[in-house]
């Protein structure tokens, strides 16, 4: 009898087969060019990842933008930053435009480049050489000026926070001349030389006060600024009112150190600031990094912790509900262990894949009824989720699971061996399926295509939390590949559940940029 693995039988020959190989060596689907940089700028922090390191993440991008033109490459920028709430790609991005001299670069640098961080980002970008050149060039040169001379003061200082390169080294950098009387002072300043006083705008005069020892109020500025200041109890209360959200949260321990908590009405001030609807989309938060507080905030007060699962709650509240029945299944195996932004020396994400992954799993069974999750890693695990246990407490059990290896058609055999009803199965993975390895077509396609005889219109979502260019599952009418971690993938989700939307790379598409800021 001859080998089955080498000569399987194709039950439907009209299946593709796959063309490339994932990054534990086994066959996958490569991604097409567009699809693949839209994964990548979704995803990618440019850190060492569990497949992969950051030079060849970097290498991708860059080969991919090759290919591509720079319209598409502007609008994933824009979608990177705007929708996906990334960082360091939608910089990268920008910084290949910059490198093509291309006019795109002008349509998209202000809602990219926003902030202060993302300035410095890019301006490291284009000097280190990465992207084929290590100078600005007059037209980025131009933009950053640009940037600087309409930047508030408050905007000016928050970019303070940060080195390589420093604000004042891209100011020494690009030589904005600014129109105000204000902002030259506040350059000057910046950059240690003489300036006027008199000129110097309040919240930095005040830093300035308060740094001499002045007495005074605290000026509603980055607290990195005042570490040179001895503060009271009290002054760190006004540091934590002034705050914004996304600061509030990060430092919810350091102000516990300080003893904010005791001061009067400051629990209650917090609590009410962390769970506040509005803050919460402005800041962009994505639900992990509401799922790593919650965590870290054991031992802080109940109140915050109550807020900090209300404020969870309001950042999944994009999760759709779907019609019929969905059966969502997260990834647990051992690549799935892996920080979800990749392996940085000393600031590593204590948030792995694995917890992104049943982080969703649970969302959709609080938001959907009748939900049924099927975490796999070489197999199915079983286990059953109470929607009434809140979505931290699922989270946590289905993240506990213990790793294993990786066999994606697993939960798909699952459902048919049992001849399951599904409607919408949602699949969360880095797509690094090895297990059921095979030729031709992969198992996952053939597993999904035998549950389509039976259900016709059931639809499949693969959402992969790591940048990749390839797939178990290639795009068709009934299958989306989505990458990412913010509450985007939710919109996208329940657009593709009920047949109205377009997939990925045409949403990107459809982004809308003013041709008239391109001149310039």
């Amino acid at each position: 009898m001859v080998n089955l693995t080498l000569f399987p039988s194709r039950r439907d020959p009209s299946l593709p087969a796959t063309d490339t190989c994932n990054g534990a060596g086994a066959p996958a689907y490569a991604l097409p060019a567009r699809q693949a940089l839209a994964q990548f700028a979704a995803t990618g922090c440019l850190n060492h990842c569990y497949y992969s390191d950051a030079e060849a993440q970097l290498q991708q991008v860059l080969e991919l933008c090759a290919q591509l033109d720079d319209g598409f490459i502007a609008r994933t920028a824009l979608y990177a930053r705007e929708r996906a709430a990334m960082k360091d790609l939608p910089a990268l991005l920008c910084a290949v435009l910059a490198a093509r001299g291309s006019p795109w670069l002008a349509m998209v640098f202000e809602r990219v480049i926003d902030n202060g961080r993302m300035l410095r980002n890019f301006v490291q970008i284009l000097r280190s050489g990465a992207t084929g050149r290590r100078s600005l060039g007059s037209r980025p040169k131009r933009l950053v000026q640009q940037w600087l001379n309409r930047a508030s003061e408050a905007a000016l200082l928050s970019a303070c926070v940060g080195t390589q390169p420093s604000l004042s080294d891209i100011v020494r950098m690009v030589h904005p001349k600014p129109a105000e009387a204000w902002r030259s002072a506040w350059f000057a300043w910046l950059n240690g030389l003489p300036y006027d006083v008199a000129a110097l705008p309040p919240l930095t005069a005040r830093l300035q006060a308060l740094r001499r020892g002045e007495a005074g109020e605290i000026p509603p500025v980055p607290f990195q600024l005042l570490t040179h200041c001895p503060l009271s109890a009290a002054q760190w209360a006004a540091i934590a009112r002034q705050a914004g959200w996304q600061m509030l949260r990060m430092n919810l321990n350091t102000f516990a150190r300080h003893g904010v908590f005791e001061q009067p009405g400051m629990l209650r001030h917090i609590a009410k600031r962390l769970s506040d609807a509005e803050a919460i989309r402005r800041a962009r938060v994505f639900p992990y990094q509401l799922l790593a507080a919650a965590r870290a905030a054991q031992g802080l007060p109940d109140a915050v912790q109550a807020a900090l699962a209300r404020a969870l709650d309001l950042a999944l509240k994009n999760v759709p509900r779907l019609a019929g029945r969905t059966v969502v299944c997260p990834d647990v195996s051992g690549s799935m262990h892996a920080p979800v932004t990749g392996w940085r020396p000393g600031a590593s994400s204590r948030v792995r894949c694995v917890d992104v992954a049943a982080l969703v799993a649970a969302a959709f069974v609080a938001r959907c009824p009748g939900t049924r999750v099927l975490p796999f890693r070489e197999a199915v695990v079983e286990l059953e989720l109470d929607a009434r246990a809140g979505v931290l407490a699922n989270a946590e059990r289905l993240a506990a699971i213990g790793p294993g290896g990786t066999d994606c058609s697993a939960p798909l055999r699952w459902l048919e061996q049992r001849r399951e009803r599904v409607d919408t199965l949602i699949l969360v993975s880095d797509n690094e399926s090895w297990i059921d390895a095979r030729r031709g077509a992969s198992a996952t396609l053939q597993a999904w295509e035998r549950l389509r005889r039976r259900h016709p219109q059931a639809r499949l979502v693969c959402i992969d939390l790591v940048p990749n260019a390839h797939t178990q599952a290639p795009e068709r009418a009934d299958i989306l590949n989505v990458g990412g971690f913010s509450d985007a993938v939710f919109e996208h989700i329940a657009a593709f559940s009920d047949g109205r939307a377009q997939h990925w790379v045409e949403a990107i598409d459809a982004i809308v940029l003013q041709a008239d800021s391109a001149a310039g």
